[in-house]
């Protein structure tokens, strides 16, 4: 992990208005910053998903690593971003954040209006409020807020992760950046040591 600056530390720490899984006391805090739109952001999720099963089912406490999820939208790059994170937020609104979550990562290639409906039937969620929700954009400050937030610790582009509040930088493989899972949990091991 890269600590030259205060740009590669996390502006605002995890807290309840976020979206997560695990306790906010965890001893490892993972900050995931993307969009349902970015392919690399759907590569670490998926890399985070294993560990944090890994963590959570045998190799140490239950509870000892905890999630975050925050929206950050290039708009220029990913223009089915934003409808997307409000079908999430729309979704959250009725207690189905993560179902959503999920169901959009998988379906990457389809995030049109029509999909998301389709999603949210699928999930059994009130079609009226869910539409309703994006049209009046009742989530659009909520979202901005994380992004917001990912600007101000230094996020220039998706997907971006913190462990335990300092950013994680992706070594180079080849000609681009990748999502290695030994490195990534070498990582979180590390940081774990610190907390103990």
């Amino acid at each position: 992990m890269n600590q030259d600056s205060h740009l590669n530390q996390l502006f605002v720490p995890p807290s309840e208005r976020d979206r997560y899984q695990g306790m906010l006391n965890a001893p490892i805090i993972l900050v995931e910053y993307g969009n349902y739109q970015c392919l690399q952001f759907r590569e670490m999720h998926q890399l985070i998903q294993a560990i944090q099963q890994d963590f959570n089912f045998g190799l140490t406490e239950k509870n000892s690593i905890c999630v975050v999820f925050r929206h950050f939208i290039e708009h220029s790059i990913y223009p089915q971003a934003q409808k997307a994170a409000e079908a999430a937020e729309a979704a959250a609104a009725q207690g189905q954040f993560w179902q959503m979550h999920e169901m959009l990562l998988t379906h990457q290639e389809a995030l049109g209006n029509g999909y998301l409906v389709e999603y949210a039937n699928h999930l059994g969620l009130d079609i009226y409020k869910f539409l309703q929700d994006i049209s009046k954009q009742v989530h659009v400050d909520r979202i901005n807020q994380d992004i917001e937030s990912g600007q101000q610790s230094g996020v220039v582009t998706a997907p971006a992760l913190f462990i335990n509040g300092i950013r994680y930088c992706v070594g180079v493989a080849r000609r681009r950046h990748r999502w290695d899972m030994e490195q990534l949990m070498a990582a979180i091991i590390a940081a774990s040591n610190e907390v103990l």
